[in-house]
């Protein structure tokens, strides 16, 4: 069963909600975006989250508060970081509630993976192919985004997140809920000697090998590999200590559904960004 269930009405966003987590926990939100029911125009057309790709920022703050409306949440809810491809986690207080909702000037820097235990703060990423991934503590009530590319999958950022967590809340692994949202899969995603390389190390350090390996690096005659992010980082949770049954895996593929969003990849790196979500509702 897909874990992320889509809803399109005909005025409204385009919403991918992670209904179970949704419906199981008390004052939960969390989904993805699509790429229709926006203001922007081409070629961003038509919800383009992302402040950072060109787009009007008048749009993209309408498309903003879209969504917040559409999940009945405030748009000074809305907390973002600026992602610059690392493994660098950062926690968000109450505080940092609202950095980067309406402008890049005051987000948060240098990080592609933020987590809060603060309820009412609303945490949002950007997506056009790269990797989504949540996580949420049930004892400590806190939550988390990751934004995973090939370099952050790399530099296992879903691993930094789970302990920068349990630094921060006491967060056990084994308790830890997750999901891995829309994004390319192996089917779409090609890439080259220097990639491979390093991927390769990664899977040897995750004690990947035989089969199992060669279906998320699979190689072709050429020199190149279809690369599956999305199972690599379902490993690296894994091995961080989250258990297998406590992992949401989607087969939403960003390249394939252009229709119902954006692909880096596939639009010539012209294109919107999704928002993937996570927050829990003050009391």
């Amino acid at each position: 069963m897909e874990a992320f269930e889509h809803f399109q009405s005909a005025k409204g966003p385009s919403l991918f909600l992670l209904s179970e987590w949704n419906d199981l926990y008390t004052g939960m939100t969390a989904g993805f975006t699509g790429r229709d029911g926006g203001a922007s125009g081409a070629p961003w057309s038509s919800l383009n989250l992302g402040l950072h790709v060109g787009d009007s920022q008048h749009d993209v703050i309408a498309n903003r508060k879209r969504l917040t409306d559409a999940i009945g949440w405030s748009f000074e809810s809305w907390t973002c970081a600026e992602q610059v491809h690392g493994n660098r986690v950062s926690q968000v207080t109450l505080a940092e509630r609202g950095r980067g909702r309406d402008s890049m000037d005051d987000v948060i820097k240098d990080c592609d993976a933020i987590i809060t235990d603060v309820p009412g703060v609303l945490l949002a990423s950007f997506y056009a192919d790269c990797v989504p991934l949540y996580f949420y503590d049930p004892q400590h009530h806190a939550v988390a985004l990751a934004h995973a590319g090939w370099k952050g999958t790399v530099q296992q950022i879903a691993a930094e997140t789970v302990q920068v967590m349990t630094d921060a809340y006491g967060t056990k692994p084994e308790h830890l809920k997750a999901a891995i949202g829309p994004s390319i899969g192996s089917c779409c995603y090609e890439v080259d000697g220097p990639v491979i390389q390093q991927v390769q190390q990664l899977l040897e350090q995750l004690g990947v090998e035989g089969e199992s390996s060669q279906k998320m690096l699979q190689r072709s005659i050429d020199g190149k590999a279809n690369l599956d992010l999305k199972e690599i980082n379902r490993q690296i949770m894994i091995k961080a200590g989250i258990l297998p049954i406590h992992i949401e895996l989607t087969e939403w593929c960003t390249g394939c559904r252009r229709d119902l969003f954006f692909s880096h990849r596939k639009e010539g790196g012209l294109t919107g960004r999704m928002a993937s979500w996570i927050g829990i509702q003050e009391r």
